[in-house]
Formats: structure tokens, C-alpha cells, sequence
């Protein structure tokens, strides 16, 4: 799901009392509610891990153990990104089945 989609998911979760009521106080002085708080700063931190190098890390290790799709994987870096990881999954396949090719040649 895009970040500009209209389609909305019922979300419920458990937050500590002293981060709910934290949301509250900046969400009237926003004048705006706590779930239009929770989802800017849901956004911003989405956005900011995508910049987060071990957090990429992490993320290009669970597309290359298939753990995710790459539309998903594009979702979290952008399509930029995401292709550079494609890319280098390729490379790592080939290198793979040319390294066991050799193996088999040598047993």
C-alpha cells in the first residue's frame, strides 16, 4: 500500500499512558486528533529508517531470504533502491550456482 492511499486499515495497539497523553497535549495544540499525530509520526519514521543503513541492511537480508516481496521491499526504500537490491540479488544467485558448478566439477 502506497503512502497517498485512500484505503485505511483499523489499527488497535497498547501504548504506554505517558506516550498516549503526550499525543493528546500535541494534538490540541495541532488542533488536529491523536490518530493524525500517530500516522505523521508513523511517516517520518518509515521515512527516516529507509535512510537508516542498518536498517536497509536488515531489510535487503530479508528480500534476499525471500522473507518479503520485492513490492514491499519498494515500499520501505523506494524503487531506486529497491532495484540496486534486485540487482544484487541476481549477482549473488549467479555467483552462487557458478560457485556450486565448480564444486561439482571438482568432486
Amino acid at each position: 500500500m502506497s503512502s497517498g492511499s485512500k484505503d485505511k486499515r483499523r489499527v488497535q495497539f497498547r501504548a504506554p499512558e505517558g506516550l498516549v497523553e503526550r499525543t493528546d497535549v500535541l494534538a490540541t495544540v495541532l488542533e488536529t486528533d491523536r490518530t493524525d499525530v500517530i500516522i505523521s509520526a508513523l511517516r517520518k519514521y518509515l521515512r527516516d529508517a529507509a535512510h537508516n543503513d542498518e536498517l536497509k541492511q536488515e531489510i535487503a537480508e530479508a528480500y534476499y531470504g525471500e522473507e518479503i516481496s520485492f513490492g514491499q521491499l519498494k515500499d520501505l526504500v523506494g524503487h531506486e533502491e529497491a532495484a540496486n537490491f534486485r540487482v544484487l540479488k541476481t549477482q549473488l544467485s549467479e555467483e552462487f550456482l557458478e560457485d556450486a558448478g565448480e564444486e561439482l566439477v571438482d568432486s
